[in-house]
């Protein structure tokens, strides 16, 4: 504030108001807006609001017009000696100079005390700043490391993924071996089933020939197959040819040969 500015403030703490209309001024040199000052010196005894200093006097609190009317100008003064005029002028420039020192040191004090909280607010932010930067190197490092691990996890899902793909295309060819083997034994078991009985075959020694159609060479039977097929070529030992058959006329004449 300065000496040209024509406005004072409330110097009720919590307030801080420019003056307008009426104001209360004390003594000691303060002055409050009309709303604080009625109700602040409405008490008795009457204490300053600002320095609690006790206002017991008669004159110690006024209630004083901020702009008052040119008739009231006129006539305030009026009559009054000029040392008198000069006396109560200087007392009503201290008391402004007074204000607007106060007004100075309290900007001033307002000033220090927001670089200080803005000087501690700095160091906290600094030290916060500190602290996040290292939570923010840690978080880095671990998700570098989380990275590598996820390397190495996709490096081990790729072999598996191979491992897995190589093993369903072996289970895939031993199934088709399977497959194909039980084919092959159900044929097999087909054809070395005993067959139903019927009327006796005579062995006349004449070997037959399979037929091409259910020779089991044609079945695919490997080196098993072959065996049973020549085995099935061969003659019985034990079975008796067309002439070794005996008819009775021969037995009889045999009988006879022998009595005689």
């Amino acid at each position: 504030m300065s000496m040209c500015d024509d406005t004072l403030l409330c110097n009720y703490p919590k307030c801080r108001a420019k003056l307008c209309g009426f104001a209360w001024v004390t003594a000691c040199s303060h002055a409050f807006c009309d709303q604080h000052g009625s109700g602040e010196f409405s008490r008795s005894p009457a204490i300053c609001p600002a320095c609690s200093s006790a206002l017991s006097g008669k004159l110690d609190i006024v209630r004083t017009e901020l702009s008052p009317s040119e008739e009231y100008k006129a006539m305030v003064l009026a009559g009054l000696r000029p040392e008198t005029v000069l006396d109560i002028s200087a007392r009503a420039m201290a008391f402004w100079t007074y204000q607007v020192h106060q007004e100075r040191m309290f900007q001033e004090y307002s000033l220090s005390r927001a670089e200080g909280q803005v000087k501690q607010m700095e160091k906290v932010l600094t030290q916060q700043n500190q602290s996040r930067e290292l939570e923010l190197n840690a978080m880095r490092g671990e998700v570098t490391s989380l990275k590598k691990v996820m390397e190495e996890y996709k490096r081990k899902y790729s072999e598996v993924s191979e491992r897995l793909m190589e093993r369903n295309r072996q289970y895939q060819k031993l199934q088709g071996l399977y497959d194909s083997l039980r084919l092959r034994n159900m044929v097999v078991g087909d054809r070395e089933a005993p067959r139903q009985p019927g009327p006796p075959e005579f062995n006349t020694g004449v070997v037959r020939q399979p037929s091409p159609r259910g020779s089991p060479h044609f079945l695919g039977l490997g080196p098993e197959g072959d065996s049973h097929l020549f085995s099935s070529l061969e003659p019985d030992a034990g079975a008796k040819t067309f002439f070794q058959f005996s008819s009775p006329a021969r037995d009889r004449g045999r009988a006879l040969l022998k009595k005689y």
